[in-house]
């Protein structure tokens, strides 16, 4: 008897831990028996277990555990055409979670992460591309008008926000329309929501729109366009650079100018002055002493003539040039 209490006690024991279960925190778990979600009694709302210590039938039931956070779906860029028949490309993500498991597991094929979000972002990109559809390139990547307290002006900034707009009025040139970005946002997670919860069993919690970009070759157009731009404000700069550097050197020019025009009248008037005094000088000393006057100027007459020994001078000595030489008294 002994013998065969054994067997059954780790049969026993065996059956009880196939009946227990965990959910760990952060999951739900649903059990499925013969192919069919377990449900609660009386309704069609299938069974969930919370996190926890549970109990089920051993080897008639399956436990599936589904991860009840929030989860992000974040996947590649798609492009878009716009009501001007412009390409853009938008980079989108999602966060959603899981409200209805028993729906949710049937719809994935057994609760498959990956099927969940390929039919989630379907109905996410055809809502998307129904709303851009409708709307212009400035409706799309403008959001509404928002009014700062100071207004601070970047010139650099502003010219390539000039370049850009340029740009996009070129790519839809029509008058100016209000931006709508975040309506359009939030227009897709009002109808992704209901489809969503209807379809899946997934309640969307948010969807954003990261990142808007023109296709390549237009973004290059518009690098080429803001180079142009800056290289024509840096030439700008420089012509007013040039144009101040020769007003400065005119400027300083005719100071250089003003000022020497103003020392040679100085000096003329002061050789003018000195000549004049001189002149007085002489003139008043030869009042004085006129003899002694004519006396002086023939010695210095006598110094500059008689100067070079090589030089021959042929004067008639009897000439009134030669008076102090002949009289040293200086009386004929």
């Amino acid at each position: 008897m002994r013998k065969l209490m054994i067997p059954v006690v780790v049969i026993f024991i065996a059956l009880l831990l196939m009946s227990l279960f965990v959910v760990n925190e952060g999951e739900r778990g649903i059990v499925v028996r013969f192919g069919r979600i377990l449900k609660d009694n009386n309704t069609e709302v299938a069974r969930i277990y919370e996190p926890g210590l549970h109990f089920k039938v051993p080897l008639f039931d399956r436990v599936r555990t589904l991860d009840a956070r929030i989860q992000t779906m974040d996947d590649q860029a798609d492009r878009f055409v716009t009501a001007e028949k412009k390409d853009v490309i938008i980079d989108t993500y999602v966060k959603w979670r899981i409200s209805d498991f028993g729906q949710y597991y049937l719809t994935t094929g057994g609760g498959d992460k990956s099927t969940a979000e390929a039919l989630l972002k379907r109905k996410v990109v055809d809502n998307l591309r129904a709303e851009i559809g409708s709307k212009e390139i400035k409706q799309i990547v403008s959001g509404p008008e928002r009014k700062v307290a100071v207004e601070v002006v970047d010139e650099p900034a502003a010219a390539a926000e000039a370049v850009v707009n340029e740009i996009i009025a070129e790519v839809a040139p029509r008058k100016e329309v209000e931006g709508q970005r975040d309506q359009i946002m939030a227009d897709v997670l009002a109808e992704t929501k209901i489809s969503a919860m209807k379809d899946l069993g997934v309640e969307v919690v948010d969807f954003r729109m990261k990142k808007i970009n023109l296709p390549d070759e237009i973004s290059e157009s518009i690098y080429r366009r803001m180079r142009a731009e800056r290289e024509s404000v840096a030439r700008k700069h420089r012509a007013q650079g040039r144009e101040k550097a020769e007003v400065i050197r005119a400027q300083s020019e005719l100071e250089v100018a003003k000022i020497l025009a103003e020392a040679d009248r100085e000096a003329r008037v002061l050789r003018g002055t000195a000549d004049a005094t001189v002149a007085k000088i002489y003139a008043d000393s030869f009042n004085k002493d006129p003899e002694f006057y004519n006396f002086l100027r023939s010695l210095q007459a006598y110094e500059k003539s008689f100067s070079s020994k090589s030089d021959i001078l042929i004067v008639d000595p009897n000439t009134e040039f030669f008076k102090y030489m002949k009289e040293s008294n200086g009386v004929n």
